[in-house]
């Protein structure tokens, strides 16, 4: 039958500011990012955590709108929502967001701010994704995670059907700004959080950053904050660079390479009803498929045994009980993580393993029997 066909091209610009204080009246990291030749308004939403860590911060945050009314309009106060993983469990947040996006006549050309962790980013984005088909969506992550992963990619997503990011969209933001500051009063478990990630990309992209890590390894340990700096840029910008050139941005194939480790992650989340944190569960299936990759003659055990050392560095631990979880055949229920990763994009099962630290391998099956085995290691190294 006829018909016609055209090549469509879309451009992104997907930029990254780095900066502290991002709410000083002086800084002009968020005013030069958003401000235009008209007046715009500004929608912002905060995570109620960081506002009670912070309790100046939503006066600051209104100073700054103050001094920069000529060009940006706060349409109304901060707007404190539950951020981690309850606010990527309830879809009535979304909804309250699209009913503020309305009343306050935020259009296509006004921003929504979303400042906070990886999950209340993740929300906010959707809705600012699915009003009026895309309104300007600036992301201030306020985590290690998400200043150094999740917070600068093109993914937006709620949980539902007790699997993470059923639903969801590709939608990059308009900016991104990293401020360290937000840093400083989150507990040790959250500055670690990105850590994950970075030995994450560091294993399947560069082999020297990895070694970096290591040497830095003590240091990060203990927050020192010219390390920390370091790691959120460079794994922030791996993240950037396969996006921008990995040929599959928003992962129309069968395959997710960046994330390496995150098949078990997911899937670990779910059987915990996510009392195991994202980062947490990263370690753990880091550490699964780097032994996989080891058993079945892919990674040499030295390589194997310098990423396991550097997570228990951190202080991850590298095994939870949910591992053992069986089901009614009496298989372990982490083998499911499989089937949710394949549907997750449909087409071939596409895993991604490790041939050497730095270099990231495609396979598009598992042996069960060699993933128990691992599962069962990782349950003896924690003895």
């Amino acid at each position: 039958m006829p018909f016609i066909q055209r090549s469509i091209q879309v451009q992104w610009q997907l930029r990254v500011f780095f900066t502290e204080d991002v709410f000083a009246t002086d800084n002009l990291t968020l005013h030069n990012a958003l401000a235009e030749a008209a007046l715009k308004k500004v929608f912002v939403v905060l995570d109620d955590a960081l506002a009670q860590a912070q309790p100046d911060l939503e006066q600051k945050i209104q100073n700054y709108f103050a001094a920069h009314a000529a060009k940006l309009q706060l349409v109304r106060p901060p707007l404190d929502v539950p951020g981690g993983e309850r606010a990527k469990n309830s879809p009535a947040l979304v909804s309250d967001l699209h009913e503020q996006i309305h009343r306050y006549h935020i259009d296509r050309h006004s921003y929504l701010i979303a400042i906070g962790g990886g999950a209340l980013l993740d929300v906010a984005g959707f809705a600012a994704a699915t009003a009026h088909r895309g309104v300007r969506h600036v992301r201030i992550p306020t985590t290690t995670l998400s200043q150094a992963d999740s917070g600068v990619g093109v993914k937006n997503g709620l949980n539902a059907f007790g699997k993470k990011n059923f639903i969801g969209t590709f939608a990059p933001p308009h900016a991104v700004i990293n401020d360290f500051q937000f840093l400083a009063t989150l507990p040790a478990a959250e500055k670690r959080a990105g850590y994950a990630e970075a030995v994450k990309v560091a294993c399947i992209r560069d082999a020297n950053f990895f070694a970096e890590i290591e040497r830095d390894a003590a240091k990060l340990a203990v927050f020192e904050p010219t390390a920390m700096k370091h790691l959120i840029r460079r794994c922030a910008e791996l993240h950037l660079d396969h996006i921008a050139t990995g040929g599959d941005p928003f992962e129309n194939g069968s395959a997710r390479p960046l994330d390496f480790g995150h098949w078990a992650a997911h899937k670990l989340e779910q059987l915990s009803c996510f009392r195991i944190s994202h980062s947490d569960a990263v370690a753990i299936g880091l550490a699964l498929d780097v032994l996989y990759s080891r058993s079945i003659g892919l990674l040499e055990a030295p390589a194997a045994e310098r990423i396991l050392r550097l997570l228990e560095q951190f202080g991850f631990q590298l095994f939870a009980d949910e591992l053992l979880n069986a089901d009614n055949a009496n298989l372990p229920e982490i083998l499911s993580g499989l089937d949710d990763f394949r549907e997750h994009l449909g087409g071939e099962l596409t895993i991604t393993l490790l041939r050497a630290i730095g270099h990231g391998v495609e396979v598009h099956e598992m042996d069960a029997a060699k993933v128990i085995a691992a599962v069962n290691e990782l349950r003896e190294r924690k003895k």
